[in-house]
């Protein structure tokens, strides 16, 4: 079942994970130590972002590493994008209306 990227980058293990990815490929072992959790919880939440293609894994010998998927977040963002303009926009009319209020007082 593919894992929805929403879910994936909602939980804070997650986004740290992806946080240390994106600096290096890890092991689950490395990453398991790093945030002191046991090698399995690490993997199910390995399991969701490589769902979503946020990670992917690369076998090197007898170890897997995992890395962080730099295009797949390029594409989230590309389309977070068509929004951001809009939130920019409303949020500089809520700025602008906030301060004419505070003026007229």
């Amino acid at each position: 079942m593919k894992q929805d990227i929403f879910q994936a980058i909602a939980d804070p293990t997650r986004r740290a994970i992806l946080t240390l990815l994106a600096i290096q490929a890890l092991t689950p072992n490395v990453m398991a130590e790093k945030f002191d959790m046991t090698r399995q919880a690490v993997s199910k939440h390995i399991k969701v972002l490589h769902e979503c293609e946020l990670v992917k894994a690369v076998q090197s010998g007898r170890e897997i590493y995992y890395h962080f998927n730099a295009k797949k977040m390029q594409e989230f963002d590309h389309w977070l994008a068509q929004f951001r303009q809009s939130w920019e926009t409303q949020f500089n009319q809520l700025d602008q209306l906030l301060t004419t209020i505070k003026e007229q007082k």
